[in-house]
């Protein structure tokens, strides 16, 4: 499973690699983001290979060493919950039939705005959904659990680290859904209508199509609190973690993403956020009422840059990411970001060393009104 998941993330990188390459050769280089220049946020700088405390909020700085966490290891005697796995194809799906683009192409910018992009090569197409469900060994059958839902899923790491946490009391047990995209990536692609668009249609199909499947094959029930509920992932996948809580907050209230893709990178062009989730820091956090949300965020100092034909300046990952945090701060929302320093796009060795603690700082709050034994 970890091979393959290497593999796959060496085939989406290297496709990367390729695009950029291909349009601009100076572009593969990523430039090294310094996490004080002037426009970002005041940070905290904290040692060497140390996490902020779950009990603060604000923004740090780590790095640039990353061991894994001990809780991202396997540990003896720890008890380990139970996985199961199931498939989902297009055609049992209402929300989501399917769509996917032509390999080898990608759009071309509207010439009347570089902002919005044409894709011509896009057409319906079936996929195959994996979907992977961690019940944890404390789990009493026929209580209401909280959960957390996990983008491009399966997640072996999620997994283990809720073992550790919970069994240490860290966290409440808790069901992991992780479920997998319905393939390709950004504009065009069934993943990026997934993930990318601006809307609660996302969390409407989880709700509706996935979550009764869960306490069907697993044989549990799923707590219908919001403050219960959370929502994670990396890339578009971590944006989708907030858009489906920002839409949805009566559905979530807690989010998690590492390298959010809070760029313009939704299809079709929407009117309404006509710059995709670039929205969220340069209009709809500051303009909107607080939410019940509480989030955590990470970037790498070489996260993405610019990597396609549109320059419209709403490409550069660092800076979407930072502009969240002032954002998030502007409205007194509850958050923790984390700048990464030596660390890339949904950083692994990142993940492994902030993963438990940025699960008990989401969830640190939590009072749940029945509580499992």
């Amino acid at each position: 499973m970890k091979r393959s998941k290497m593999i796959i993330r060496a085939i989406v990188f290297g496709t990367l690699f390729y695009i950029t390459q291909r349009i601009n050769p100076a572009m593969a280089q990523v430039p090294t983001r310094d996490p004080h220049t002037p426009g970002y946020v005041s940070a905290t700088e904290l040692p060497d290979g140390t996490n902020p405390s779950p009990s603060i909020n604000g923004n740090f700085v780590i790095g640039a060493t990353h061991n894994p966490a001990p809780e991202s290891m396997v540990q003896v005697g720890v008890p380990q919950g139970t996985i199961y796995h199931f498939t989902i194809d297009s055609k049992d799906s209402k929300i989501y039939p399917g769509i996917a683009r032509d390999p080898g192409t990608f759009g071309t910018p509207d010439p009347a705005d570089p902002a919005k992009l044409t894709v011509t090569t896009s057409h319906p197409a079936p996929y195959t959904r994996q979907v992977s469900v961690y019940v944890p060994k404390q789990y009493v059958p026929s209580t209401a659990a909280p959960f957390i839902i996990g983008a491009d899923g399966p997640d072996d790491l999620l997994f283990t680290v809720l073992d550790n946490l919970i069994a240490a009391g860290k966290v409440p047990p808790m069901i992991a859904i992780a479920i997998g995209n319905g393939s390709g990536d950004a504009q065009g692609s069934q993943r990026g209508l997934e993930y990318d668009t601006m809307s609660g249609l996302y969390a409407e199909f989880v709700e509706s199509e996935i979550l009764p499947l869960v306490e069907s094959k697993c044989q549990v029930k799923l707590t219908k609190d919001p403050a219960g509920r959370a929502t994670m992932g990396g890339s578009s996948g971590g944006s989708c973690a907030l858009i489906m809580a920002w839409y949805h907050p009566e559905l979530y209230h807690r989010v998690l993403n590492y390298s959010g893709t809070y760029i313009n990178q939704q299809w079709p062009h929407n009117p309404q956020t006509p710059h995709g989730a670039w929205e969220f820091p340069e209009h709809l956090i500051q303009k909107t009422k607080r939410k019940p949300l509480r989030i955590w965020m990470e970037v790498g100092d070489r996260d993405l840059f610019n990597p396609n034909v549109m320059r419209d300046g709403m490409h550069d990952w660092v800076l979407a990411n930072e502009n969240m945090a002032k954002a998030l701060a502007g409205k007194h929302y509850q958050y923790q970001f984390i700048f990464a320093r030596n660390a890339g796009h949904v950083d692994y060795n990142v993940k492994k060393q902030t993963l438990p603690e940025a699960l008990e700082w989401l969830w640190k709050d939590y009072r749940p009104a029945k509580a499992m034994q």
